[in-house]
This record gives structure tokens, C-alpha cells and sequence, in this order.
């Protein structure tokens, strides 16, 4: 018998539970551990034989792979929400790091893609981004509220600016309620110096990435979107063709049926029915699908696009879902220039409907 271990861990802030258990899914160790780098490290390095370790991806889930990949033979994040047998029976650190050891050992576990060190650190400077300017949206979102909400009308964007801000703030009516004002805007121009300072940084890193400047082609695409699909993606050979791509888009049509066959002359057959659709997938990256969404928004400024969108109207197709045409078959484009990494004909590829 081959010395396999598949090894469970039920990751929290303070402790990690590990499970260890053999080739036959039997019961071999459990270990309690601090979630620091130094504890974990030297107890998979004091493992012995072909490891093979799992656990859900989270907010530590980044951090222990790179920690761990190099100790072990394989590292599978898997995602939580198909772990259905962890929700059943009984509920503790134990078992569910039990559990994820025999999904493992069984291949039940659906894994979660991560990339390398440079993939790591371009994923966090377009989270920051990305948070600064949901911060920054929302700062201004509350101040326009708390003019709103006294009457005062605040169209446009002159309320966010530094050589207004006296003129704006005199006019509401008490000072607790200018306080709160100038807090605001304090909070807005602090947000909009690091906003573009984590825009500088997050495009200075995309561009160290060999496929920057093959998909600065892309329609619609500026440095900010290309460096969001870098960040998401990593790589195309993740999806074999644009049937899986799209689904972690957020573009693929989900369908539904039932009693699908019946038995004519006695034999079985599948009967012929039109298939019950029920929208778009929900489960998907909305990051990745506001990039391709707005992307073709912009698209929509050139041509062969705008032809293309117009000729969908004219067909009789709503603007909305017209527009959501054009996004799927602009992340089609993406991943096909992407994995063949050679210049793409546009104008052919939207001339075709």
C-alpha cells in the first residue's frame, strides 16, 4: 500500500484543526495548531510519505496556500458551497476537517483556482481599488443624502469639490449637521489621493504581465479593466472554451427540465421539448462581470460594435439584453485572443450576425 495521507484543516483566526487520515480513509491523527506560519510549517513538515491537504477557501485561503504548497505534494482549495456533506450530521472543527479529508480522498471537492506570488499581489492591488472606490462612492452617496434630506438640491459633481466646499457647507441649517458635512468630504478627498495612488500601482503591476498589452486591444478595454481581468482570471487555460467562461462571467443561461423521457412502442425515448430557461447563472465572479458589462458600454462607441448592437435592436432585441449580447461575445473575444495569444479580427467577429 502506498504511504498516501490526505490531510483536513477547519482554518480560524486562533487555531486550525488538521485531520490526517490514510490511503484507505482511515483515521490516522488530529491535530490542534495556532494559525501562524511557524506551527503549521513544522507540523507538515514533520508528516511523512505523499501528502495531499484541503481546506475551504476563505479569508486565510491565499496565505496558506503559498505557506503550504511548497511542504506538501498537492494543495486543494476547495469551494465551501459544495460541501453539502460538512452541513449534514454532526458540527465541529473536528469533523468538518474529517469531512474535507475524505472529499479529498474521494475527489469530491471542487477546487478553487489560485496563482502564483506575482498572480497574489495583483489580485490585492485590485482589491484595493476596487475598495477605495466602492469607499469613495459610498462617502458620496451619504453626503448627498444629508443634503437631500434638508432639501437642498445637489446635482452634479461641484459638491465634491475643494473650491466650493465653504459655499456647500454654509448652506445647511445647524452645526451638527455641517460637522458631519465637512467629515464627509475630509473622508472623500482622503479616499480620491489613494484611489489614484492604488490605480498607479495596480496598473504598474499589470504591466509587468506578459499578456498586458495583447489585451489593451481588447474593445472597451483601458489599463484599469485589462489589470481587473488579469487579477481575476490569471489564466485562460483555466477554461477550455468560452462555454465554461462564461458561466464564471455571470452570462450563462440556466435552464430547466424534467421528465425528459418516455417509453413510444416500447422502446425509450427523449421526448422533445423546449427547454425552461431561468436567467443568468448566479453563482460567478460579479467583479469579472461588471468589467466585460462596462467594457461594452465604451465598446458601444466604435465600430464594427455600435453596427453590431444596432442590428440586435433593429432584430427586436431590448437594449438591455442586446448590451448583454455584446458582453458575452466581448469575453468570448477575451478569451480566445488571451489563449491563442495572436492578433484577433474584430471586425469579422462582429460582421458575423
Amino acid at each position: 500500500m502506498s504511504n498516501i495521507k490526505y490531510v483536513g484543516m477547519d482554518v480560524h483566526k486562533a487555531i486550525t484543526v488538521i485531520v490526517v487520515l490514510n490511503e484507505r480513509g482511515q483515521f490516522e491523527s488530529r491535530a490542534q495548531v495556532k494559525t501562524k506560519a511557524e506551527p503549521l510549517g513544522d507540523f507538515f513538515r514533520g508528516l511523512s510519505g505523499k501528502v495531499e491537504l484541503v481546506f475551504e477557501e476563505g479569508t486565510h485561503s491565499a496565505w496558506l496556500y503559498q505557506l503550504l504548497k511548497p511542504l506538501v505534494a498537492a494543495v486543494t482549495v476547495c469551494d465551501p458551497r459544495y460541501n453539502k456533506l460538512i452541513e449534514d450530521g454532526n458540527k465541529s472543527d473536528d469533523d468538518d476537517a474529517q469531512t474535507l479529508a475524505q472529499l479529498l480522498r474521494l475527489g469530491a471537492v471542487k477546487a478553487v483556482y489560485k496563482g502564483d506570488q506575482q498572480q497574489q499581489q495583483l489580485k490585492e492591488l485590485c482589491r484595493a481599488y476596487d475598495n477605495l472606490v466602492e469607499d469613495t462612492t459610498r462617502s458620496q452617496n451619504r453626503l448627498k443624502a444629508l443634503y437631500r434630506g434638508r432639501g437642498i438640491e445637489c446635482d452634479g459633481h461641484a459638491i465634491y469639490g475643494a473650491e466650493s466646499r465653504t459655499e456647500w457647507v454654509a448652506k445647511l441649517p445647524d452645526e451638527a449637521t455641517r460637522f458631519r458635512a465637512t467629515a464627509l468630504l475630509d473622508q472623500i478627498a482622503a479616499l480620491t489621493t489613494l484611489r489614484k495612488q492604488a490605480k498607479q500601482r495596480l496598473v504598474a503591476q499589470a504591466r509587468k504581465h506578459p499578456d498586458y498589452a495583447l489585451l489593451m486591444k481588447l474593445p472597451g478595454f483601458g489599463s484599469v479593466r485589462v489589470a481587473q481581468l488579469l487579477a481575476i482570471v490569471g489564466t485562460p487555460q483555466r477554461f477550455r472554451t468560452k462555454r465554461q467562461f462564461w458561466p464564471y462571467c455571470g452570462f450563462a443561461v440556466t435552464t430547466r427540465s424534467s421528465a425528459d423521457y418516455q417509453i413510444v412502442g416500447g422502446q425509450i425515448l427523449k421526448q422533445r421539448q423546449k427547454v425552461s430557461t431561468r436567467g443568468l447563472n448566479r453563482n460567478h465572479n460579479p467583479r469579472l462581470k461588471q468589467v466585460f458589462k462596462s467594457a461594452a458600454l465604451t465598446a458601444l462607441r466604435y465600430e464594427p460594435i455600435r453596427t453590431y448592437y444596432e442590428r440586435l435592436v433593429e432584430r427586436g432585441t431590448r437594449p438591455e439584453l442586446a448590451r448583454l449580447s455584446l458582453a458575452r461575445k466581448l469575453a468570448a473575444c477575451a478569451l480566445t485572443i488571451w489563449q491563442r495569444r495572436t492578433e484577433f479580427d474584430f471586425k469579422q467577429a462582429f460582421a458575423e450576425h
